[in-house]
């Protein structure tokens, strides 16, 4: 049995002439010869509309309520689009989260993937020739509905991908591929043909919101095909691959811009074993993923440690820190939620030196200081003040000549 995974976002969805682009979209997959999983997503604007329901209806939304009222979203994406499908005579039925079965942790909002069992989807493909899935949601071991956070329809989709082993996962959006940047920063961004898993996986974790970065952990860890195309174009996007040894790489492949970024400092730290584990243990027990951490030298026994979360995590932080003043009397805490991050990545940059200094020369020419910096085999990261970030993003770009055509569709080369 050949079999197709497509997944459609809010847009893709938002109203009936969508969904009728998507329904041409699923009739080219059976065209094609393949069994077709359709994982759709909410509509556009339905799942923040729930939300705002529910912050007015309570003040502090119990966190497994929300995700039974945040999966209906899905739930009227899928049957519309089944009823759209068998009005065309094509066998199809909507399978939600929980009926497939996808089991998730117990993480109410933010629940992770640990289990599908093929064997029910499969026998349902043996009976239908399109399964609509409703993606983002799954269910717990304890038998409540979860979802998987924003994104978590990509990640839906490339999980079923794999346990179904399929042919090939597309991932349908508003755009037609993944660029060397936002288009709508950069006039002269340019439309990748194809992108490794690694570099796709920094673009991702950098602020490009093409693709959520769970799903391309999936694909790379069971080397799904993953091909992003738009629904409203039949022009052919962006695979990701796996890397190979004999591939000639580009220089850099683009530059990402993450405005979701807050730096908390804490002034004069007492400089001694264990002082670290005591900062960072409180932020991971309150699940803040911490991304840039900075230390200073030690002068006379303390130090400055700097580190950066995302913007919603600022509160949860702070109160952690407030509570660790007190175990460290002197301590200053700070904070700047007016920052963010630029990154230049790409898998050439094993290879070559000197990007990391015509990078900064590059940013230095335009007056912007940077404030911290973190790299990695194939990205450098800098975060700057927030209202240099485009400015940065362009200067970046234009450095590295991101634009101009390469033989393979990658990025700039040296």
């Amino acid at each position: 049995m050949r079999i197709l995974v497509q997944k459609f976002g809010g847009t893709s969805v938002a109203d009936l002439a969508c969904m009728s682009r998507v329904r041409e979209k699923v009739k080219k997959g059976l065209d094609g010869g393949c069994k077709v999983v359709a994982v759709l997503s909410a509509r556009a604007g339905e799942t923040n509309r729930l939300l705002a329901l529910a912050d007015e209806w309570s003040p502090n939304p119990d966190p497994a309520e929300c995700d039974s009222l945040l999966s209906t979203g899905e739930q009227v994406s899928v049957s519309l689009f089944a009823m759209l499908l068998r009005d065309m005579g094509i066998r199809a039925r909507s399978v939600l989260g929980f009926q497939a079965p996808v089991l998730t942790t117990e993480d109410h909002g933010k629940a992770r993937i640990r289990s599908i069992d093929p064997s029910r989807l499969l026998a349902l493909l043996r009976e239908y020739d399109v399964l609509v899935m409703a993606g983002f949601q799954g269910i717990t071991p304890s038998g409540r509905i979860s979802t998987l956070g924003r994104g978590g329809s990509d990640t839906s989709a490339v999980a079923v991908a794999a346990v179904l082993k399929a042919e090939l996962c597309e991932i349908y959006t508003d755009v037609d591929g993944v660029y060397t940047t936002d288009p709508n920063i950069v006039s002269s961004a340019r439309k990748l043909d194809r992108i490794t898993y690694d570099e796709m996986l920094e673009m991702a974790s950098m602020g490009a919101k093409v693709l959520e970065i769970r799903s391309v952990e999936f694909a790379k860890k069971y080397a799904v095909p993953v091909h992003v195309l738009s629904t409203f174009a039949d022009a052919p996007g962006t695979m990701l691959i796996q890397e190979e040894k004999k591939m000639e790489h580009a220089l850099l492949s683009g530059v990402a811009l993450d405005k979701d970024q807050a730096r908390i400092t804490l002034r004069s730290c007492p400089d001694r074993p264990g002082v670290s584990a005591g900062i960072f243990a409180p932020l991971a027990q309150a699940g803040i993923i911490v991304d840039m951490i900075v230390q200073n030298p030690s002068l006379n026994g303390v130090t400055d440690v700097t580190f950066t979360v995302s913007r919603k995590d600022v509160k949860k932080a702070l109160a952690a820190m407030e509570e660790l003043r007190a175990q460290m009397p002197g301590m200053e805490v700070l904070h700047d939620a007016n920052v963010c991050k630029v990154s230049l990545i790409g898998v050439g940059m094993r290879n070559h030196s000197g990007i990391a200094s015509r990078a900064f020369s590059a940013i230095s020419r335009e007056n912007i200081n940077i404030l911290i910096i973190s790299t990695s085999e194939i990205k450098i990261s800098c975060l700057l003040e927030e209202k240099y970030g485009e400015l940065a993003v362009r200067t970046l770009h234009d450095a590295f000549e991101l634009g101009k055509s390469s033989s393979n569709g990658a990025g700039a080369r040296a």
